[in-house]
């Protein structure tokens, strides 16, 4: 078996570190009053309704209430809840009033809003409004498609011939019939996308589309792709809504700031506490069990802030956090179980280097079975309460509609960081801290069985 090199243990400890330090404090560059985010750290978290406060809207379609249906609302309130996650933002609560046609939103503050304007959160949901494609560029009255009945859905991504990026569209099967009819009539001629006054795209027509697919390239990046996809998906609408500005309301947080604090701290108290207890009781193993749960709970906020470009910030919520303290527990397990049969092995007289291999190779089974079980609920909770175009809601589609599935924020950010703490287990509690404690105890100061659970005798 090939033995681990001396020098990874302090490689690995080193990056642990440095990432963890990056994940809390992140990275910044100051031009005067300008702060420029390299990476961000645990202060862009963006916290929950229940923990930071936030906003409500009303929401009120721009038509006769007579014309509208209650399929019409609960049409509105899925879409509006859907764009709210894919915006990760998981701490949101939408309802619906049918009797006086209106749809409530409550979604927390970002991460760096300061003023605590109503009217600038109110827009973080982007333009919930009608959208519209029209005959060149300055005739929207000449109508070709409109709203959910034509536009189905929208999502951006690579054109495989040309490398660039692109945003494809869905049409529904009334919106099919319409958009080939168009598209043979103007031929090399412009289509513009509007939401509500506000011209979005202008796309050239190239070919004559017949299956009710589309596609809109041109776009200089894939931000540019995404933010159009987005303002598409957020106007497929069976209405325009229009915003009350008299219901604007400032929603006062559940917990607040103190109680996020003295969350905090208590925190921080029982992290201390359990390292004094590995370390006292696992010795050498308890050291690098530390390491590797420091590194686990660095991983976990540099997924939730968006320090990783890969994933997006996100709502960090009272159960989310809840995701991450069960998450750490199982690292802990973890840790406990390679200790133990390490400890194991060497009453049954094994070397140091034996000891280590054997105890790992014994718990890896244990350990992997409490995970995966751990994963299939994690990714169950997010694909019943996240939004259904999500990955782990495609997944579970065929047997979603006997799961009751609805978007409920809070839940979806429990399985979210849930997921984390599993991924983050594997990656620190398992692999990392294996190839620290087998590097480490290469070291002659660190040859002796004690500090490994066994007899106080020389290797």
């Amino acid at each position: 078996m090939k033995r681990t090199g001396k020098p990874v243990f302090f490689i690995v400890a080193i990056l642990i570190f440095a990432l963890t330090y990056t994940a809390f404090f992140g990275i910044y560059n100051y031009y005067g009053d300008n702060k420029q985010i390299i990476l961000k750290g645990a202060n862009d978290i963006r916290w929950g309704i229940d923990i930071s406060g936030g906003v409500e809207a009303v929401y009120s379609p721009d038509k006769e209430s007579t014309d509208i249906s209650k399929t019409d609302m609960d049409a509105a309130k899925e879409i509006i809840s859907t764009r709210l996650v894919n915006n990760n933002i998981t701490d949101s609560e939408v309802y619906t009033d049918y009797d006086n046609h209106q749809v409530i939103v409550r979604f927390p503050w970002q991460s760096d809003e300061a003023d605590y304007d109503p009217t600038s959160a109110v827009k973080e949901l982007g333009e919930t409004a009608m959208l519209t494609f029209c005959e060149g560029k300055e005739n929207q009255d000449k109508i070709i498609l409109q709203g959910a009945a034509d536009i189905d859905s929208a999502a951006a991504g690579v054109d495989p011939e040309t490398g660039g990026y692109i945003v494809s569209l869905s049409l529904t099967p009334a919106g099919t019939s319409k958009f080939a009819d168009a598209t043979a009539r103007l031929q090399n001629q412009i289509i513009s996308i509007w939401m509500d006054n506000t011209m979005i795209s202008y796309p050239t027509v190239n070919a004559v589309i017949t299956d009710g697919q589309a596609m809109i390239n041109g776009m200089a990046d894939e931000v540019e792709a995404t933010n159009l996809a987005n303002k598409i998906n957020a106007g497929s609408l069976p209405f325009a809504l229009t915003v009350d500005d008299s219901k604007l309301q400032v929603i006062s947080p559940t917990l607040g700031e103190q109680a996020l604090n003295a969350m905090l701290i208590a925190g921080i108290i029982a992290f201390v506490f359990i390292c004094l207890l590995m370390i006292l009781k696992y010795r050498l193993c308890g050291v690098i069990a530390v390491i590797a749960l420091i590194g686990q709970i660095g991983g976990m906020i540099a997924c939730v802030s968006g320090f990783f470009p890969s994933f997006a910030s996100f709502t960090l919520t009272i159960p989310g956090i809840a995701g991450i303290i069960l998450s750490i527990g199982m690292g802990v397990d973890a840790n406990v179980l390679s200790a133990e049969r390490i400890k194991e092995e060497f009453e049954k007289g094994k070397t140091i280097d034996g000891s280590i291999n054997a105890g790992y190779e014994s718990s890896w089974s244990a350990i992997l079975d409490g995970n995966v079980t751990v994963i299939i609920v994690s990714a169950v909770l997010m694909g019943a309460f996240g939004t259904p175009d999500s990955f782990f809601g495609k997944i579970f589609s065929l047997v979603m509609p006997f799961l009751s599935s609805s978007i409920t924020g809070s839940i979806y950010s429990f399985g979210y960081t849930l997921l984390l703490g599993v991924v983050f287990n594997f990656i620190m509690g398992v692999t990392a801290s294996r190839l620290m404690l087998k590097s480490i105890s290469r070291l002659k100061p660190f040859r002796r069985p004690w500090l490994y659970g066994g007899a106080k005798k020389n290797a």
